[in-house]
């Protein structure tokens, strides 16, 4: 059986106890992880502190860029032990993990190793009262110890999407990766080793949130900012956790996203596109579709189109090139899941497609699968229509008018995305404009440009990372006053 363990200052140690790690494709338990005790978190926490005097803290800005150029490099060199560690973990297909999660990984290093050689801060001559005049400039600093918190869904690419930019401002960072997806974190130590990235910048602990490493490290005296991905409820007890040290926090928590699809738009483009935003994942991202309002003169033939595509698609084993959907993440999740598909039936919803669980006559039967899931008919105050599923359904809904439109998709309490189809750009960038959200797409989904500000608003989290917005989360601005 593999033995996952804690990496603490360029060590792996074990813990005290062990929990499983299990295939969400079969239910099969495909490792054992080591829980990191309270002990080892201040270890761990100690040890990046100690990285920040030493070597780690001393080394200039170009030098500090050119190893995580080497920690992508690294990666690369192990591109099918992480391909295969985040579809064994996570049961993604493998076709995702290959395209998305991987390349994205060293792509994050990359782009903010060049990033911060390249960015400046501003800077100003003062007149002063006597006739004189000082220069005001800044200067970027480190905050210190990071404690990273990152979710099972797209474990690795958001795991170096903080990790990347922490150390190319001159972090150190103690990483708890979800329980449900230990492995690739802990993979990535080895490349950081490889890349002469020095003992105590990059630690890893392993556990859980309430009474474990998550708690423990939220709540650490000598942690000095905390970044999470996950949901809103864990974003706020993180939040209560980090108060009494008034340390920064990123936050990306939760979201129920909506699309809204003009009788103009590109049908099959917007058909095809929306599929991919509902179902990707098996549904299991942040930023996916589980709203999609729809110009009442295509609705009927729109549902009809939508419910072919998820009915289209071949849920397999995860490492079956044809595969495209997975299973959820765990039995709990699926549990959850399955619950909003009965609720929906409850509150008078109509199943366009989906609703259960698929079956299989083999051992996949034991896993975590749902079905590809539509339904309309349900009324805007409904839960299923309020709160977040996070799996592989979306409730369609008609309506008349733009401004209709504009006011459905707006009434949420989540702030996260939205995604507007119509082949009329006038009214693309004005209803964009209107949208209560960090990121509106107009005719794609899932588009990124890494130097754009991305967030959320509402429960949909605190602050924006991305470009130099990551630089600022991850650094203090010193200003420097000087009289000439």
């Amino acid at each position: 059986m593999k033995l996952i363990q804690n990496y603490i200052d360029g060590r792996f140690v074990p813990g005290e106890h062990q929990f499983d790690d299990v295939n969400p494709a079969d239910g099969t338990v495909i490792a054992q992880v080591m829980e990191a005790s309270q002990a080892q978190v201040d270890e761990a926490v100690n040890a990046a502190r100690r990285a920040l005097r030493g070597e780690w803290g001393s080394i200039g800005i170009l030098e500090r860029a050119a190893r995580l150029h080497k920690v992508a490099d690294a990666i690369e060199k192990r591109f099918d032990c992480f391909v295969q560690a985040e579809v064994t973990d996570t049961g993604k297909p493998v076709s995702l993990a290959t395209k998305l999660d991987v390349p994205r990984a060293a792509a994050n290093f990359r782009i903010f190793a060049d990033m911060v050689k390249m960015s400046g801060l501003e800077a100003f001559q003062t007149e002063t009262s006597d006739g004189a005049s000082a220069l005001n400039y800044a200067v970027r600093k480190p905050l210190g110890v990071v404690g990273v918190i990152t979710p099972w869904n797209l474990p690795l690419l958001l795991l170096t999407w903080k990790v990347a930019p922490a150390l190319a401002c001159g972090n150190a960072v103690v990483v708890k990766p979800s329980e449900e997806t230990p492995a690739t974190a802990t993979l990535l130590a080895e490349a950081m080793r490889d890349a002469g990235i020095p003992n105590g910048v990059y630690n890893v602990v392993h556990g859980f949130g309430p009474r474990s490493a998550g708690e423990f490290l939220a709540q650490h005296p000598d942690v000095d900012a905390v970044t999470f991905t996950g949901e809103s409820k864990t974003g706020a007890a993180i939040m209560k956790a980090v108060a009494p040290t008034v340390k920064p926090v990123s936050f990306e928590l939760g979201g129920k996203n909506a699309a809204i699809v003009f009788a103009d738009c590109n049908f099959e483009e917007a058909v095809n596109k929306l599929s991919d935003a509902v179902f990707l994942n098996t549904g299991q991202v942040c930023l996916c579709v589980e709203r999609v309002y729809v110009e009442r003169k295509i609705f009927d033939e729109f549902v009809e189109a939508l419910k072919q595509k998820a009915e289209g698609l071949h849920a397999g084993w995860p490492n079956d090139p044809q595969t495209k959907l997975g299973p959820l993440i765990s039995a709990q999740h699926r549990e959850k899941v399955l619950s909003y598909y009965r609720l929906a039936r409850e509150e008078g919803a109509t199943v366009v497609t989906g609703g259960g669980v698929p079956i299989f006559d083999d051992d996949r039967d034991h896993g975590f699968y749902v079905q590809p899931t539509i339904y309309t008919g349900l009324p805007e105050a409904a839960r299923c229509v309020k709160e977040e599923i996070f799996g592989p359904v979306c409730h369609v809904t008609p309506f008349d008018s733009e401004e209709e439109a504009v006011a459905l998709a707006n009434d949420t309490k989540y702030g996260l995305a939205a995604s507007i189809w119509t082949s009329n750009m006038k009214c693309g960038h004005r209803v964009a404009q209107q949208m209560n959200v960090g990121i509106t797409w107009v005719n794609c989904w899932f588009l990124r440009d890494l130097r754009t500000p991305f967030g959320g608003a509402g429960l949909s989290g605190i602050g924006r990372e991305g470009g130099v917005h990551s630089l600022n989360f991850y650094s203090e601005s010193n200003n420097i006053c000087i009289k000439l």
